[in-house]
């Protein structure tokens, strides 16, 4: 006869494992260890980049890093195999990670190639562009590559391909993203909600207008594509929304205030001419002089209730609950 004791436990560790799957590792959110990260030394590291280095390989507890306030001028990067890693500033407008990388896009200010990446309150800028009389180049202020990252009240600062959001499923919540050509860029399958999106063209002498998207989805069967819910565009000189970088780029700006700065036509097709008919690039339900409809291009998407809905549900990048538990650890 089987025992009641060992019923019980054997109840309990199936419940433990099916709880561990649904939220896996870091558990339901608890942080288990801070670093401090200040310039004076007096935190215990004086870089980011030597705090990330202190976390152990596989790591699979949630570990803050407390960067104080100040400009970092250092190249950071949280390898692939350090995740759970919580990069937590003073403030966007107080805490900066500032490098001047260019030319190749895998040169970033900051990378994270981890999965369960998250970041609040820092301001990540790549600062190439903006020394004259430097020719614009790709200059990546941030390469996302890893899944389940989250970010939170954080600034992208550059010119061109400010964000390169490369892969993975990601969520940018009341971030702003600021630039000139392709500045949002990649191949992540992405929800960015109550964002600002900064359009600056100084920089481009006005000789052509800018482009805030290029999404990077290769064929109709990859789940990919960037969402921009509940966002507002404004900014300086004339801008498209976005581009076909890939033959079937996905990309939906759905109840988004939109300044006068973006251009009648809306779309270019890019590397998509002559392909028109495969690309996603959709707006739903926006608003302000920008979201006039009348001279937008003939082939761009127009989505059903029910295809929107599938977009900017939150499924779209999260059937497990780790938006949840990364909101909870930012306080978002």
């Amino acid at each position: 006869m089987v025992s009641y004791k060992w019923c019980v436990c054997t109840f309990v560790v199936a419940l433990f494992s099916s709880i561990s799957s649904i939220t896996g590792e870091g558990g339901e959110g608890v942080v288990s260890q801070t670093i401090i990260v200040d310039p004076s030394g007096s935190g215990g590291f004086r870089t980011i980049q030597a705090a990330i280095n202190s976390v152990p390989s596989n790591n699979q507890q949630w570990t803050t890093i407390n960067i104080k306030q100040g400009v970092y001028k250092e190249q950071v990067l949280i390898p692939r195999d350090k995740p759970f890693i919580y990069l937590k500033g003073a403030g966007r407008k107080y805490t900066f990670i500032v490098w001047d990388g260019h030319e190749s896009i895998d040169n970033a200010t900051f990378a994270s190639e981890a999965d369960n990446t998250l970041a609040r309150d820092i301001t990540f800028s790549n600062s190439y562009n903006s020394k004259n009389p430097n020719p614009i180049a790709r200059a990546v202020a941030a390469k996302i590559k890893g899944d389940k990252s989250a970010f939170y009240g954080c600034a992208f600062l550059g010119v061109q391909d400010t964000l390169w959001d490369a892969q993975g499923r990601h969520y940018y919540k009341s971030c702003t993203f600021k630039g000139a050509v392709d500045f949002i860029f990649g191949a992540a399958q992405t929800h960015y909600e109550s964002c600002n999106i900064s359009v600056d063209t100084s920089t481009l002498n006005g000789k052509t207008a800018g482009y805030i998207a290029a999404q990077g989805r290769e064929n109709g069967q990859d789940t990919n594509g960037f969402v921009f819910k509940g966002c507002n565009i404004d900014g300086n000189g004339k801008t498209y929304l976005g581009r076909g970088w890939r033959p079937y780029s996905r990309v939906l700006f759905y109840n988004t205030q939109m300044s006068d700065i973006v251009v009648p036509q809306g779309w270019d097709a890019w590397k998509a001419a002559g392909k028109e008919s495969q690309l996603t690039l959709s707006e739903y339900n926006c608003s302000g002089p920008g979201a006039n409809s009348s001279g937008r291009v003939a082939w761009e998407k127009k989505l059903s209730e029910g295809e929107v809905n599938q977009l900017t549900n939150i499924s779209f990048i999260d059937n497990e609950g780790w938006v949840k538990i990364a909101l909870n650890i930012l306080g978002g």
